[in-house]
């Protein structure tokens, strides 16, 4: 198979992978080259291929015929496992906790916004 992990900024990997391992909105998985095409969602976690460790944002796998593409927001390659599991934790997660924290404030000001509207009337 040839995988291709991309993000918005740059192709973080390309090459010939036998194995792929992801976490996915429902579990891990694994992708082999003979699997049937697929997509799945990503969330943040550590990506195998072949003996590689990378971390990878949450985000899209697509595999069609011999072909492998990711599509995360963020990614870290050729960095010790420990510092990948870090950046997982520290960069990925902390990042979704952030958002979840701002979709909430907006949501509130959405709310607040309408309640005014509403007593205008």
């Amino acid at each position: 198979m040839r995988i291709r992990v991309l993000t918005p900024l740059e192709v973080v990997l390309e090459r010939e992978a036998a194995r792929i391992t992801a976490h996915g909105s429902h579990g891990f998985f694994t992708l082999l080259p003979r699997h049937v095409d697929c997509v799945a969602a990503l969330l943040p976690g550590l990506l195998r291929v072949d003996e590689e460790v990378l971390a990878v944002d949450e985000g899209l796998a697509i595999k069609q015929g011999d072909q492998v593409w990711l599509m995360v927001r963020d990614a870290v390659r050729q960095a010790p496992l420990e510092a990948l599991r870090r950046a997982v934790e520290e960069r990925f997660l902390a990042l979704d906790e952030r958002e979840r924290q701002a979709r909430s404030a907006l949501a509130m000001l959405e709310a607040g916004t309408l309640r005014r509207l509403a007593e205008l009337r």
